[in-house]
């Protein structure tokens, strides 16, 4: 069986990253999209609010699985047998972070090849941090979102979360 990872932090989810999850089932018998619990930037969205609002986002995808996932990735895709890990690039920029993080993970685990796949042009400008800025601001971006994500959003928005 090929299986993927592709891990991120999916605060929140947007259609981007459902773009590549979805692309990358075309490719692997099996993609585990990895939720960080304990990302390096930080989130709006607790651990648990993150797998649950991932697990909506995909409920009808198959070839899918959602887990949770804390240390370093390639030693969680070791773990789970995956043979690659499925990384987004989005716009030039993220080329050179990508490249370091991908020949590190070599170092650590040969066995695990890192595979780019390029968002599609109408994703290529979306990130959650964008969106989430933009939605508190007063933007209307659910087309940028899944619905369980746009919901959510909107949830925290009107709990009074504040920045």
């Amino acid at each position: 069986m090929k299986r993927a990872v592709y891990p991120g932090t999916f605060d929140p989810i947007t259609l981007g990253h459902l773009d590549i999850i979805k692309r990358a089932t075309t490719i692997f018998d099996e993609v585990i999209v990895a939720v960080a619990k304990r990302p390096s930037k930080s989130v709006l969205f607790s651990f648990a609010e993150r797998l649950k609002i991932v697990e909506r986002a995909v409920k009808n995808l198959k070839k899918v699985k959602i887990e949770g996932f804390s240390g370093l990735v390639v030693e969680f895709a070791k773990k789970k047998k995956a043979s690659c890990i499925i990384r987004g690039l989005r716009l030039l920029s993220d080329f050179e972070y990508e490249f370091q993080m991908a020949l590190t993970n070599r170092k650590i685990a040969p066995q695990i090849e890192t595979i780019f796949l390029m968002a599609h042009q109408e994703y290529s400008y979306i990130s959650s941090s964008l969106v989430k800025e933009a939605v508190f601001l007063g933007a209307n971006l659910k087309e940028l979102l899944p619905k369980p994500a746009w919901v959510a959003l909107k949830r925290k928005i009107n709990e009074g979360f504040s920045r």
